[in-house]
Order: C-alpha cells, then sequence, then structure tokens
C-alpha cells in the first residue's frame, strides 16, 4: 500500500494538453487513483514514483509480493503506446526490457527493474555504439501478414503534411524538406523487409540490468525495415559528432560503419537518416528550438 499520495511528476504534467476536457488530461486527473488500484491488484508495494522521469509516461519502481524490485509504467494512453506490451512480449527480454504483468484496462505495464540512472549515453562514444548496435539487433523480428502493429509505411505517410506545416515555419529549410519528402515517398515504395523495430531507439532508451548488461526500453513499435531504427542511433549524439573536425566526413563514415556491422543498405541507411533529421529538425524549429533545429538540418545537408 502506498504510504504518501501519489502524484504524477511535474514533466509529465506539463508536457500534455491543459484542456480539462482533453482525454490525456482526464486520464492525467485519474492517474494516482489508477496507480492505487494497480498496486493494490498486484500485491506491490510502492517505493516511490520515478522523477523527473519523462514526457510519456509515469514510472514507479515497486516490490512485489515476495520482495523483487520491478518498475510499474503507465504510459499516456494512445495508439503506438497500445502496442508497447505487445512489442515487450514479443521479445520475452530479448535485447529488451522483460514485460512481467500488463493490464489492458489501464494500460499498466510491470516490468523488471533497470538501472534506469545508467543508459549507454555513460560510455565513450565508440563503445556505446558499439553496445547499441548489438542491442537493436537482437530487437529485430521478422514479421509475417497479420501482425498487429503499425506499419512504417503508415506512420511516415501521417507524418508527411506535419512535416510540410513545420516546414512552412523554417522556409529556408524548404529544399531539405522537399528531398526528405522524396526520400520518404521513394522508401516507402522501395521497401521489402517487414521487421518489429523498436520505432525510437537511441543510447538513452538502452539501460543496465542484472540478467543482461544493457536492454531497451520505451519502444514505439512500428513494423518495416532496420534501416529506419538504425537511422535513430546515426543521428544519436549528433552534437558531439559536429563539434569535432571533419564533422560532415565523421557523419557519413558513421553511416557507412552502422550499415556495414548490420548489414543494412547503406543507401537506405543514408536516406532514412536524412529524412529522419528533416523531419526531427524542421519540428524543433516550429516548437522554438532553433538552435537545435538548424543543427540537426546542417547534418542533414551533409548527407
Amino acid at each position: 500500500m502506498a504510504t504518501a499520495p501519489i502524484e504524477p511528476p511535474q514533466r509529465l504534467v506539463s508536457s500534455l494538453s491543459g484542456d480539462p476536457e482533453s482525454p490525456v488530461r482526464k486520464w492525467l486527473d485519474a492517474l494516482p487513483t489508477l496507480v492505487q488500484q494497480r498496486l493494490d491488484a498486484w500485491d506491490l508495494t510502492l517505493e516511490r514514483v520515478h522523477a523527473p522521469g519523462g514526457r510519456s509516461s509515469l514510472l514507479a519502481l515497486v516490490r512485489q509480493q515476495d520482495g523483487t524490485p520491478a518498475a510499474l509504467k503507465f504510459p499516456v494512453p494512445g495508439r503506438v503506446s497500445a502496442h508497447e506490451g505487445a512489442a515487450l512480449e514479443a521479445w520475452d527480454g530479448w535485447g529488451a526490457v522483460r514485460l512481467l504483468r500488463a493490464d489492458d484496462t489501464s494500460g499498466a505495464l510491470l516490468l523488471e527493474r533497470l538501472q534506469g540512472a545508467v543508459s549507454l549515453r555513460s560510455l565513450p562514444e565508440a563503445k556505446a555504439l558499439l553496445e547499441a548496435a548489438g542491442t537493436v539487433r537482437r530487437l529485430w523480428v521478422a514479421q509475417g501478414a497479420g501482425h498487429a502493429f503499425e506499419t512504417l509505411s503508415g506512420r511516415t505517410e501521417e507524418a508527411v503534411e506535419a512535416l510540410r506545416t513545420a516546414g512552412a515555419l523554417a522556409p529556408a529549410a524548404g529544399p531539405l524538406v522537399d528531398q526528405a519528402l522524396e526520400l520518404r515517398r521513394a522508401l516507402a515504395e522501395g521497401a521489402d523487409e517487414q521487421f518489429l523495430l523498436h520505432g525510437t531507439f537511441r543510447q538513452g532508451k538502452v539501460l543496465a540490468g542484472e540478467r543482461s548488461p544493457w536492454l531497451a526500453v520505451g519502444p514505439s513499435p512500428v513494423v518495416g525495415e532496420r534501416a529506419y531504427d538504425l537511422a535513430a542511433l546515426v543521428l544519436d549524439r549528433f552534437e558531439d559528432l559536429m563539434a569535432g573536425s571533419g564533422a560532415a566526413a565523421a557523419a557519413r563514415r558513421r553511416v557507412a560503419k552502422l550499415a556495414d556491422s548490420l548489414e543494412v543498405d547503406r543507401d537506405r541507411l543514408r536516406d532514412w537518416t536524412l529524412y529522419r533529421a528533416v523531419d526531427t529538425g524542421v519540428r524543433e524549429v516550429a516548437v522554438g528550438e532553433r538552435q537545435r533545429g538548424e543543427l540537426l538540418l546542417e547534418f542533414a545537408a551533409w548527407l
């Protein structure tokens, strides 16, 4: 039983809609009750709510009835979060955090406890990339027809209009936006892989564990080609790469090295990286993060 009021972290509260009638705001208001109900139903003892936490979920550190540590997660409701548990179940602890229990009604996920303060970002760049590549490879599970996950073609198709709209706020990036949109069309038409992907894979999403040295968390699962997942890894810690000498050549070497080490087509990885850099860059500019957005667009131009 909880010994103190359950309060959602401020980072989560501030990231959600301020409209009191919005579904996510109603979910947020009900969250303390939902957490307590799940603690009672699963015989869990609350240690503390993880803070500052993330912008898309509440994570509570708990103990199971036998004293084993675990983590109780409540993702913000939505289509993507609805499939997080299914992806973790498919991986069954192979390269990812193990799902212990799930509740479809509340969306709650009971997960094995990892070392939340220790991610791959704590390692030197070369070592972090090596470990990240080995982890993401384990997650790529081939999917047949009839799978329940969102497709990469569908996800990026929905993002096209948003990219055009955001691009209008960064007119100097117009040629890059046009190129990214054309690449996305060609990539979607030429894709012939159907793998379960993490969807938002990066070094900060890989945490230290007891059962395995490094395990992925927080997937936004999607089915498509592996180069899409790997593109996010190319972009990871791009600011560090840009701060060094010969940054443009180093960016292209990173693409080639990751593509070759994971047997992914170099050109498709470059194209997906450019698309994702432009997509993220113009969105950053649109929400006021101009410096980071412009750096991402510069990175895209190098490719």
